[in-house]
């Protein structure tokens, strides 16, 4: 039975493709790629004989007639997509017509860009007493935001925010953040292209100077934004530490030791 599979390229590095990823790449009768993001670097597995298409200049319709075409003379067909497939990789709306015609699909997670972002900085999205809560997000651009997730409704809560798709909204962010609450130096990490062999770009700035600085570096497109009350930790002189490896801390693995 012919079966369409939607795989998560991961942030742009083909070594963060997961082992499954890289196996049915490699045995791929025909791939369906995003090429505006995507790396073509991620069919580097792909074998001579796979039918390769660029899907960036497609509407949905396009996408979808061209997958379930594919599916009904190949048993593997992939739809490879940016990241991981689940977030802003408009999913449902390509499988739906899919299961009208009755084709049988599977998700691959991949590795999302907020999390390529700060291993590339070397930073953590959560810290013990500082944040436990990371919030994935947008700002409102040409795509509404639901009642209640305005980015300055979210960044109330002064947790860490991964913006996606928003770098050329910065002076909103700078705007909504502030009202918040967010003091105007508050640091803020900007990573373009985040894993991307010989392309990436890591920006640290600050509310106030983080848009000038990306102007200035020429960043406009594919770039993460995470604004966090952890960025920078690695230089603090006091962290609050994890009980999971407090030796006063007993748990299931280990006994706690007397002080």
């Amino acid at each position: 039975m012919p079966k369409i599979w939607f795989v998560g390229a991961g942030p742009g590095d083909p070594e963060l493709l997961t082992l499954k990823a890289q196996r049915l790449i490699k045995q791929a009768d025909a791939i369906l790629f995003a090429g505006s993001l995507v790396s073509k670097t991620a069919m580097t597995w792909a074998s001579e004989c796979c039918d390769i298409q660029d899907s960036k200049g497609m509407t949905l319709k396009q996408i979808c007639d061209w997958l379930i075409n594919k599916a009904k003379t190949n048993a593997t067909v992939i739809r490879l997509q940016t990241g991981d497939p689940s977030l802003y990789g408009a999913l449902i709306e390509m499988i739906q017509p899919l299961d009208k015609a009755g084709i049988d699909v599977a998700v691959v997670p991949g590795v999302t860009s907020a999390m390529a972002s700060a291993a590339a900085a070397v930073e953590t999205l959560s810290l013990p007493e500082v944040t436990q809560t990371v919030i994935f997000s947008r700002v409102e651009g040409r795509t509404p935001m639901p009642e209640g997730e305005s980015l300055e409704d979210l960044a109330r809560h002064h947790c860490t925010l991964c913006l996606y798709l928003s770098i050329t909204l910065l002076k909103k962010i700078q705007t909504a953040l502030i009202a918040a609450g967010w003091a105007e130096e508050a640091t803020i990490l900007v990573v373009h292209k985040a894993s991307w062999p010989g392309e990436e770009q890591i920006i640290r700035g600050t509310l106030s100077n983080i848009r000038e600085k990306c102007k200035q570096a020429g960043i406009n497109s594919q770039a993460m934004i995470i604004a966090s009350p952890t960025l920078g930790a690695r230089n603090w002189t006091e962290l609050a530490k994890s009980k999971l490896y407090d030796a006063s801390f007993a748990h299931r693995f280990r006994k706690a030791e007397k002080s």
